[in-house]
């Protein structure tokens, strides 16, 4: 190792909730048993955020506030949301509102309150750009790798850290439909909030919200809501919207007991999973925001106006973007019908594709083994599999779908996952500290 080389047993790559939550895991392993886990933390965000421009008012988490960072794993952990209650003074209040869903505002900020206590182990403003051999390595066994963490602050520059586990959560990576460029006027959701607010709503006259999931279903709502001489298209290549599915029986599928069938399955059994289940979460929205929209076209109706237009079983064919808005090429699938529509402002709820991590993992790559489709092989513990020279353990919070199923990239399970990666970890440690005694 370098002289001016960090060593870590543990390098995170990215710091939103999948991280944060191997953090406390980590923490507590640390402290149960006393092994030097330390980690370091790199996140090229300013500070620590999640889903920031879907923040709007009143707008509800989908999942449970027990669905935290941490009881999952440990009921008794000090970062549960109802520890960042007790310490917010609300306990009770939150109690007597009666509600399992808190707000996405107040989640976030429960998030923020647990990341406060790991300040000293994350980076922010810190992008990974290579994960490289060891210098001078020339064949055998790879212990550890150099991670390459450029400096995006003020102070700028590249640092080198040693790791001898890696664990990637990049996070998910905006869709946009083929052909379709963001620009001024034309955005993803993922960037909804600050677009919308740099907007003067006064030379808004016409917005389109393109999608059918619980996303596309809010920011029509609040556009409605919040410019109230505003027509607003809301665009699908469905009938209308779909009720998601959270009925008890079908919320087992998050369950970790979930993940066990998915990875031990056959094809077939997977496949069934998805065909089944996947209106738990994808292209649904909730009751309540779906009723919603439909009392607002319905007001519209008795007061003879026409605000809200739904435009089924349609589809954005084309954007031509200029610099007060965009014009769109729509198609019509009812009668097959090709028709312009100009708007101020379009966004593309189009959802997101899963974390790839192999851009990142540079030299190591060619040593993780993929499947018959080509994708990455991951064990039950969410670590790569990997030639056997490499004793690096890679683990990826993300991007597993297709070996742990549905709740891969979501919040649902996200305390029992990183619970069995540091356990993973702390394992290998005590195997190799016995080895060397």
């Amino acid at each position: 190792m370098e002289a001016n080389t960090e060593a870590y047993e543990v390098v995170g790559i990215g710091f939103g909730p999948a991280n944060l939550s191997l953090a406390i895991a980590l923490e507590e392993q640390r402290g149960k048993d006393e092994k030097q886990l330390t980690a370091a933390f790199f996140e090229k965000q300013p500070s620590l955020g999640w889903h920031r421009n879907m923040l709007l008012p009143d707008t509800r988490m989908q999942i449970s506030f027990l669905k935290d960072l941490a009881t999952f794993r440990n009921p008794a952990s000090q970062w549960s949301f109802i520890a960042y209650l007790h310490a917010a003074g609300r306990l009770a209040q939150f109690v007597n509102n009666q509600n399992f869903f808190p707000t996405r505002n107040e989640f976030h900020d429960y998030l923020e309150w647990a990341e406060s206590s790991f300040s000293d182990r994350v980076t922010y403003n810190s992008e990974v750009n290579a994960v490289h051999l060891p210098d001078g390595h020339a064949g055998g066994p790879v212990d550890t790798v150099r991670v390459e963490v450029k400096d995006n602050g003020p102070r700028g520059g590249t640092r080198l850290v040693e790791a001898r586990n890696l664990v990637i959560s990049t996070g998910l990576v905006p869709k946009m439909p083929d052909g379709v460029d963001r620009g001024a006027r034309v955005w993803h959701s993922s960037e909804f909030l600050g677009r919308f607010n740099a907007l003067d709503p006064s030379r808004v006259r016409r917005f389109a919200v393109v999608g059918a999931g619980q996303s596309a279903a809010e920011i029509t709502r609040y556009v409605y809501d919040t410019i109230p001489d505003a027509e607003v298209y809301a665009i699908m290549p469905s009938y209308g919207y779909s009720i998601a599915d959270d009925t008890p029986y079908a919320n087992r599928i998050f369950d970790a007991d979930a993940v066990d069938d998915y990875y031990g399955g056959t094809d077939r059994t997977r496949e069934s999973f998805w065909r089944y289940h996947r209106n738990t979460n994808y292209g649904v929205a909730d009751d309540e925001v779906i009723r919603d929209l439909y009392q607002r076209a319905y007001d519209d109706e008795v007061a003879r106006i026409k605000r809200l237009h739904l435009l089924n079983l349609s589809r954005v064919q084309r954007v031509d973007q200029r610099a007060d808005g965009a014009r769109l090429t729509m198609h019509s699938v009812r009668d097959d019908s090709v028709y312009d529509l100009d708007v101020d402002a379009i966004v593309f709820a189009t959802g997101y594709d899963s974390m790839d991590p192999t851009a990142l993992l540079g030299d190591l790559a060619p040593y993780c083994l993929r499947d018959d489709e080509g994708r990455l092989r991951v064990e039950r513990d969410y670590r790569l599999v990997t030639e056997p020279e490499l004793n690096v353990g890679i683990y990826l919070q993300g991007g597993t779908e297709h070996t742990h199923g549905l709740a891969s990239s979501l919040l649902s399970n996200i305390a029992i996952r990183s619970g069995e990666i540091a356990d993973a970890i702390a394992i290998d440690l005590a195997s190799r500290q016995h080895t060397t005694v």
